[in-house]
């Protein structure tokens, strides 16, 4: 795996933002990134590669100790190579970009079952580290403030009813991925929660020093000013 080298962009920062799907990381991650002018470095577009490798071999979770040691041994077979900048994460697999297809509704649960295996995170977790230290940027994920960066500058955690999760993720799927209803959505959500609160690997939990915004009912700008008026302040303080 290689990282591609990031733009650099003063203030050096870094921010973890961890939460559950459909909590709306993602899209308040590569706005905040861009108004501070810092990467941002979607650590999911990571898993759901792994997750579409896995797919492709013709696995499913749960996974037995057998299929765990495959998805592991794919990771070796093929190159994943990640790209940051302001406006977003690239994932290359293989040399092609694959960004728009890790976008479906069975890559999420793909992805969360693959992030549970100690073998995937041993191997990403330093290369999320490594994006980050080169020149700071905005992460999110499942783990950031809790294992990935526990010294970051500003920790996140959003949340958001499940009702209002589920809406905004059946809203975000792919044309391609319209098959599923809201409550079919609704069901995949709660199971991924399960999965991801329950994992023995770095289980989704509020870091300590987590700001927690529950984001239900509020708009995409109110949230990310809310994070703006914490870096400000970390800001002026630091100045």
């Amino acid at each position: 795996m290689a990282a591609t080298p990031s733009q650099k962009s003063p203030p050096r920062l870094l921010i973890a933002i961890d939460g559950p799907a459909g909590a709306g990381k993602s899209t308040v991650a590569a706005r905040l990134a861009a108004r501070l002018g810092l990467p941002y470095i979607d650590t999911g577009a990571m898993y759901r590669t792994v997750g579409l490798l896995a797919l492709h071999d013709g696995l499913q979770p749960p996974f037995d100790d057998g299929a765990a040691d495959r998805v592991a041994v794919l990771m070796l077979e093929h190159s994943i190579e990640v790209e940051v900048a302001s406006d977003g994460t690239r994932v290359l697999l293989d040399g092609d970009d694959v960004s728009s297809q890790i976008r479906t509704s069975e890559i999420s649960l793909m992805a969360s079952a693959v992030s549970a295996l100690p073998a995937v995170r041993k191997a990403l977790v330093p290369l999320q580290r490594e994006l980050a230290e080169r020149a700071g940027g905005v992460m999110e994920g499942r783990d950031i403030g809790t294992v990935v960066l526990p010294d970051a500058d500003l920790k996140f955690f959003l949340t958001a009813s499940a009702e209002e999760r589920a809406a905004r993720r059946h809203r975000d799927l792919s044309p391609e991925d319209r098959g599923p209803s809201l409550d079919e959505v609704l069901q995949q959500q709660q199971q991924r929660d399960l999965q991801d609160t329950s994992r023995a690997e770095s289980p989704l939990q509020v870091a300590r020093g987590s700001v927690v915004i529950d984001t239900t009912g509020l708009s995409l700008e109110e949230v990310v000013e809310r994070m703006l008026q914490e870096a400000g302040r970390l800001l002026h303080h630091n100045a």
